[in-house]
């Protein structure tokens, strides 16, 4: 039997890359000069804290970072943007939460979709990622390119086809 894995993973050295690049960014262009700015990642939390002087900054900030994403290879939908808040200095923070995995309604989704394909296959929901197990390779090739043209709200990576 074939399978593969769908899974939502986040390459953490990736993603240290592109808030560097986005400090490199915010260091060197010349309306920032001068105002506070802080865009720390914190790894065991998989979230990165961004503080900015006020609202247009902190707008600015948050392009540089989904840009610098793209550029690195994540897909930008992995951002989770909170609210914005203000500090005791006057400034503006704001958390963003990188969401890692696939939670159960979006694997019930991507069980529906492979299902309503009405292929010979099984799909399998497993913490979080879903198992695709079936006789054919063409069969399991079909479904992640049926799924790769679908935006199911969260990145998919296909992994351990075998």
């Amino acid at each position: 039997m074939a399978s593969f894995d769908i899974v939502n993973e986040i390459n953490e050295q990736e993603v240290d890359n592109a808030v560097n690049n986005t400090l490199k960014e915010i260091s060197s262009r010349y309306d920032f000069r001068g105002l506070y700015t802080e865009v720390t990642y914190h790894k065991k939390e998989k979230r990165v804290h961004l503080v900015a002087a006020e609202s247009m900054k902190m707008q600015a900030v948050k392009e540089m970072l989904i840009r610098n994403f793209i550029k690195r290879g994540i897909d930008s939908k992995v951002l989770d943007f909170g609210t914005e808040e203000g500090t005791s200095q006057g400034h503006l923070k704001m958390d963003v939460h990188l969401k890692e995995g696939i939670d159960r309604e979006n694997a019930k989704k991507i069980v529906k979709e492979i299902k309503d394909l009405k292929l010979k296959v099984q799909p399998q929901i497993q913490d979080n990622q879903v198992r695709v197990t079936g006789k054919k390779i063409d069969d399991l090739q079909s479904i992640i390119q049926h799924l790769k043209a679908k935006d199911m709200g969260v990145p998919l990576q296909f992994t351990n086809m075998k």
